[in-house]
């Protein structure tokens, strides 16, 4: 049985409260959120603890926690965590900057306490099996993935734009399919209203031949998350939300079969296991630094107008 807390518990953080009270191997010690009212009516819903302050949360027997709060907030929150010698999962991006993410992985390091950073499109069960067809060969040398990330704004986003808070998931994830990292990125974004970018195509150099695209903004009225892949032996089409994979491979068409799973309890899973094991994460603190550094080269390419070798 391990002991489990959550701090922050808005839009994200009440699906992972929500999850760990769902565990059997699972306690969960308490919650933290600076709303009060949300805290507490939380806490009486899933019969746990609620903390305005989340240092006092880190002051019970804790195991592990969940950091679900503003990107912005994420390595003041992580350092105190790891100062407390509590394994820690934060959802993504790691952090807001590269010279804060390599903070949070060296203190991590250094104390010893497992760091798994949540990008929660690995744990789709679709992302899992096209991995799988991938890997198997099924489809060729792949040489182009596409994705499309697109739909209204979330009021929740306030101190990040497009492409950390979306585009991040998909160039995890055509990275992760791929299994080797970006070379050169471009990108062409821009913002209307709001402060930060909110639209943004971004175009990924995979080695020489091998290309990643997303397309991903806050303007289209309705929700879309799916992904193209070709490879020269076939190609295959992802819904992240449905959670479907259709391959077309000569005049061959399949929809692969896919056991339905929820990709936030994977990632919960997944976590636990890995602190109650001590074995390393794929989706580590190191992999998320990856997935920064090239949102953030989208970013400078953008602004500056030239592409970015990473």
């Amino acid at each position: 049985m391990k002991k489990l807390g959550v701090i922050g518990t808005g839009a994200m953080g009440q699906h992972h409260v929500r999850v760990y009270s769902e565990m059997e191997n699972v306690e969960l010690v308490g919650i933290s959120d600076v709303d009060k009212t949300r805290v507490k009516d939380l806490a009486k819903k899933y019969n746990t603890e609620p903390y305005a302050d989340y240092k006092e949360l880190l002051k019970q027997d804790l195991d592990a926690v969940s950091v679900v709060v503003p990107t912005s907030m994420h390595k003041d929150v992580a350092l105190d965590v790891i100062e407390s010698g509590t394994d820690l999962l934060i959802e993504k991006p790691i952090a807001d900057t590269l010279s804060n993410a390599d903070r949070i992985i060296k203190v991590a390091k250094d104390a010893n306490v497992k760091l798994v950073i949540g990008h929660i499109e690995r744990f789709n069960p679709a992302v899992i099996k096209l991995k799988e067809i991938v890997d198997r060969g099924l489809l060729g040398e792949i040489v182009s993935i596409s994705a499309r990330r697109v739909g209204p704004f979330n009021d929740r986003i306030r101190d990040v734009g497009v492409i950390i808070d979306l585009g991040v998931h998909d160039i995890d994830v055509i990275s992760y399919l791929y299994n080797r990292d970006v070379r050169d990125v471009f990108a062409i974004a821009g913002n209307g209203v709001r402060p930060f970018e909110d639209r943004a195509s971004i175009l990924l150099r995979y080695g020489e031949n091998c290309s990643g695209l997303i397309e991903t903004n806050w303007l289209t009225p309705h929700k879309v998350r799916k992904l193209t892949l070709i490879g020269l032996g076939g190609m295959a089409y992802l819904d992240y939300i449905d959670k479907t994979v259709e391959l077309h491979i000569e005049d061959r068409v399949e929809k692969i079969e896919v056991i339905e799973s929820e990709p936030l309890r994977n990632e919960l899973e997944h976590f636990i296991d890995v602190v109650g094991n001590g074995h390393e994460s794929p989706s580590s603190g190191e992999n998320g630094r990856y997935v920064l550094q090239v949102a953030m080269a989208a970013k400078e390419s953008y602004k500056m107008g030239n592409s970015v070798t990473l």
